[in-house]
């Protein structure tokens, strides 16, 4: 059985999910000019809330067709709302990361105290 604690799997959950958001926002902004492009969104935050509540942390995030309003191509990704997700993912993902370093960091001290 492996040794994880609900907070390694919630930060491990939303790495995840924030870096296929991150791959999501790159194909739609590749797609900008695609007619009849749908863009994309990536849920995940609202199901590691409810899992980190059970007792798990663990969720698979989710994408989904964006509802935004299509231009006259059909086309609906918006590059000011690509932009603006892409700076948030990107800070978020950073802030996930420091986090799990920091709880790594702390297993690795505790191995070498009851050592």
């Amino acid at each position: 059985m492996p040794l994880e604690s609900v907070t390694q799997a919630a930060l491990q959950s939303a790495l995840d999910g924030l870096s296929l958001r991150q791959k999501t926002i790159a194909a739609n902004i590749a797609n900008v000019n695609t007619p009849n492009y749908t863009a994309k969104r990536v849920q995940f935050e609202e199901a590691l809330g409810r899992s980190v509540a059970s007792g798990s942390g663990a969720v698979q995030a989710s994408t989904s067709r964006s509802l935004e309003p299509t231009r006259l191509d059909g086309n609906n990704v918006n590059l000011d709302t690509e932009t603006l997700s892409n700076v948030d993912t990107v800070l978020r993902y950073q802030f996930a990361t420091q986090a799990m370093n920091s709880e790594l960091t702390a297993v690795r001290a505790a191995f070498r105290t009851n050592s």
